[in-house]
């Protein structure tokens, strides 16, 4: 007995068709080309982290119509002068062999050494210290070695050293060159005779290199920390220059400042403003820092134009002055005939042409002096009893005494107004109170 007798059901039953479910077709993607099978298949075809080669850089495969094969052909190297013949593989297309030169022969580089002749050896290149043999068996070594001179050293018969050889050499051809050449100014742009060969400085060179090679240990770690003293020497002097050259802009501003009260518009300077003109000792030492200041920034530049560095100067020179005075300057250079930039910037014209500049407006501050100095002057024998800055209706009254021989009191005083006289007759002093009587005094 089973389920199917207790609900009734009979045993043979209908069998219900089941649908098959559908499975998705998945995208079927190509492999790009470039990236291996296994590659791809461990990335599932995400994008790389980093970029792939493209596909057109790849070596390209040849055209299925070009036959290519490899063969054994022989070959012969220009750069040889025997003739010597050669085998090596060579890629053929289509049976046609490739034709030219060989390939690595454009790598055979030669120099071209001076020749000379008996009679130029005669006339122009014999020397005490050397024979025409050993002169002769030089070039062919330098010929044949292309100036390896150490190589000819070790090859010369003679006990010659290195620098004897380069300097017969180059001594030789330089002569060579001077003496063909039709003019002198032919052969100034040849290396041989612009640059000469210097056998003691090339001797102080090496000797030098091999001091520094056959250093030990110690010795390098104390350069090292020369040199790092130096550094830092040197760093603190630039910071210490900096610091000078930012407080020095406080001093040019207030530079300014006078120089533009002194410029007062019109022909006569007032003696009622008070103007106090900057003295001849300031003046000299603001100009004397302004130009260490300027020469100190050139300085750090280490290359610059010599107009540029006159404009600086210039602009140093005349940062104490107004814009009225320095006009004044270049009106005078215009009268004077002299440009206001020199048109050959030598270091003797640019120095001359500053040195005229300064004495110019030294010259200008000068007659602005004497012109205060003369309306100064003028007001005093005009009103010989005022003192400038003084007012008219102020009187200074001294310490009156009374008629009797008694001091104006304190509080009469206060009560006048300041400046004023009072007519009425002065109050006599007041008489103190009396003290009162203490314990001890009776």
């Amino acid at each position: 007995m089973d389920a199917k007798d207790i609900l009734g059901l009979p045993k043979t039953a209908i069998p219900i068709p089941q649908e098959k479910k559908s499975r998705s077709q998945k995208d079927s993607q190509r492999k790009p080309d470039g990236i291996s099978r296994e590659v791809y298949a461990l990335t599932g075809g995400m994008p790389p982290l980093m970029p792939t080669i493209d596909s057109s850089q790849l070596k390209k495969r040849p055209p299925v119509d070009e036959k290519i094969t490899w063969q054994w052909l022989p070959f012969t190297n220009s750069a040889r002068k025997d003739n010597l013949q050669l085998y090596h593989w060579v890629r053929v297309v289509n049976g046609v062999p490739p034709t030219g030169d060989y390939s690595f022969a454009k790598y055979n580089k030669s120099i071209d050494i001076v020749q000379y002749t008996d009679e130029e050896y005669a006339k122009h290149l014999a020397d005490p210290s050397w024979t025409k043999e050993e002169t002769d068996r030089l070039f062919e070594l330098c010929k044949q070695f292309d100036l390896r001179f150490i190589v000819i050293a070790d090859r010369f018969p003679s006990s010659r050293t290195v620098e004897e050889l380069k300097n017969r050499y180059y001594s030789v051809s330089r002569s060579i060159l001077m003496a063909r050449a039709t003019s002198p100014g032919d052969v100034t742009g040849n290396p041989l005779v612009k640059e000469t060969y210097n056998v003691s400085q090339e001797k102080e060179r090496k000797r030098a290199l091999s001091m520094v090679l056959s250093q030990t240990k110690q010795q390098e770690r104390k350069d090292a920390e020369i040199l790092a003293d130096a550094k830092r020497i040197s760093e603190s002097r630039v910071a210490a220059r900096g610091a000078e050259e930012s407080e020095l802009p406080v001093a040019s501003s207030a530079g300014h400042d006078n120089a533009d009260r002194a410029d007062v518009p019109g022909d006569t300077v007032s003696p009622s403003l008070n103007v106090q003109l900057p003295s001849a000792a300031v003046a000299p030492s603001t100009l004397m820092a302004d130009n260490a200041a300027t020469i100190a920034s050139l300085r750090m530049l280490r290359v610059y134009l010599r107009t540029y560095a006159l404009d600086q100067m210039i602009q140093a020179a005349s940062s104490s002055a107004g814009l009225r005075t320095i006009k004044r300057v270049e009106q005078t250079l215009q009268d004077l005939g002299v440009n206001l930039k020199p048109r050959v910037p030598t270091k003797a014209v640019c120095a001359e042409h500053l040195e005229l500049r300064k004495e110019i407006l030294t010259l200008l501050n000068l007659q602005k002096q004497l012109q205060y100095k003369e309306a100064e002057g003028s007001s005093f024998r005009d009103h010989p009893y005022e003192t400038p800055g003084t007012p008219k209706d102020r009187m200074f009254v001294p310490d009156s005494m009374s008629f009797g021989g008694e001091r104006v009191g304190k509080r009469d005083q206060k009560r006048k107004a300041p400046g004023r006289i009072s007519e009425a007759p002065s109050s006599p002093a007041q008489s103190k109170r009396p003290r009162k009587l203490k314990a001890s005094d009776l």
